[in-house]
């Protein structure tokens, strides 16, 4: 019990006791603290109230740090596709020997006035030009797209004699680009066996650091300096969206000086994209007179767009039979009015066969034409940054 003369010290004795260590080596009860000598106040027989004792502060709860938000993790790279035959074997089988474009009586009787007339002359001097044009330099790579208005209309075989062209003549890679993966023939059309990455894989492949060769490791490689980047592996169902090419497009432009597109029909929104994002475009059209027809209006409606889509836009107008069905220079005429540049791709026996293509077996008028198509379609890419 606190005692009534000196409270005061009990209390201190008591807060000491219930406070302090142990006594050393016991583990008992704290030793007793012998009491405070008295105070002044004590002395003269006068209490003093002691201030009040201030509990302890709490000690501050420590604040958590915050937490960063996890990295988003690195997208996967795909695993590699198995290799997939371009034709199958059976079917592969049933193709007959291919022939040459043009009979032996044409080609014999064209040779005989070539001897006889001095247009030799004059195609070796338009030939050395066409090659001049084609082999010009580029600072950036130049991208050609073709599309059509409809199937049918020889696109394909336009974007294969186009980049077969420019392999040829050119010193630098060029590209040929599948971005139509619903079952796309260009594979067929350039020779290639089997087929592995598409450009929709390529999409989550490609990296800035990437030299040309890790690129052409992904690609289908083809004479003369030539890649193949197919759309599909043959197999219904194999979509490609916009971002997807616009990425792979972005990425390879700098590896090759001069890449072709193989775009989807009209209106499809990647060939739309294609078509914008290219420095010249290529309209395939079947010489036919709804070909015609449904062309001109496509060409009245680039009208209506920036004056470069209809500038760097050219009309190839393919025969499909040996004698068609309207008048092909009027009817060239008439869509040269519009300001696209317009050729005529003549009938080709080798060409209207199908099949891959072989340039050797082509007649040689279809071979100056489709050289004098890209040597045009590349200056005209040229024009365009």
């Amino acid at each position: 019990m606190p005692n009534g003369d000196n409270w005061q010290g009990d209390v201190l004795r008591d807060l000491r006791g219930a406070s302090g260590p142990p006594a050393a080596g016991t583990g008992g009860p704290p030793a007793s603290v012998p009491p405070a000598p008295p105070s002044a106040a004590q002395a003269s027989g006068t209490e003093r109230i002691p201030a009040p004792t201030q509990p302890p502060a709490p000690a501050p709860t420590p604040t958590p740090a915050p937490q960063q938000a996890p990295a988003p993790p690195r997208p996967r790279r795909p695993s590699a596709p198995d290799s997939r035959a371009v034709v199958d074997s059976v079917l592969s089988g049933t193709a007959r020997r291919p022939q040459r474009g043009e009979p032996v009586a044409v080609r014999v009787t064209r040779a005989v006035r070539r001897i006889v007339s001095s247009s030799a002359a004059r195609e070796v001097a338009e030939l050395t030009r066409t090659a001049e044009a084609l082999q010009q330099p580029v600072t950036t790579g130049r991208q050609i797209a073709v599309t059509s208005i409809r199937g049918g209309a020889g696109k394909t075989t336009v974007a294969a004699l186009l980049g077969t062209a420019y392999a040829h003549y050119r010193q630098d890679p060029v590209l040929l680009v599948e971005a139509d993966p619903a079952l796309g023939s260009l594979p067929l059309r350039l020779g290639a066996e089997t087929l592995r990455w598409t450009t929709a894989d390529l999409a989550d492949i490609v990296e800035p650091q990437m030299s040309l060769l890790d690129v052409t490791g992904y690609l289908v490689q083809l004479p003369e300096n030539a890649w193949l980047l197919p759309g599909s592996q043959g197999q219904i169902g194999a979509m490609l969206d916009t971002s997807a090419y616009e990425r792979v497009m972005v990425a390879l432009r700098r590896y090759f000086g001069v890449t072709v597109v193989d775009c989807e029909t009209l209106p499809a929104e990647v060939a739309r994209v294609a078509l914008s994002a290219s420095q010249a475009r290529v309209l395939a059209a079947p010489a036919t007179l709804d070909g015609v027809t449904s062309t001109y209006a496509v060409l009245q409606w680039m009208q209506g767009l920036p004056r470069h889509m209809i500038d760097g836009t050219v009309v190839v107008l393919s025969s499909t039979v040996a004698r068609p069905g309207i008048d092909v220079e009027a009817a060239a005429e008439k869509l040269r009015s519009t300001g696209a540049g317009v050729h005529i791709l003549p009938y080709d026996r080798h060409l209207a066969a199908g099949g891959v293509l072989r340039t050797e077996l082509l007649g040689r008028p279809t071979r100056l034409a489709a050289t004098r198509l890209a040597a045009e379609v590349f200056q005209l890419s040229q024009k365009r940054r």
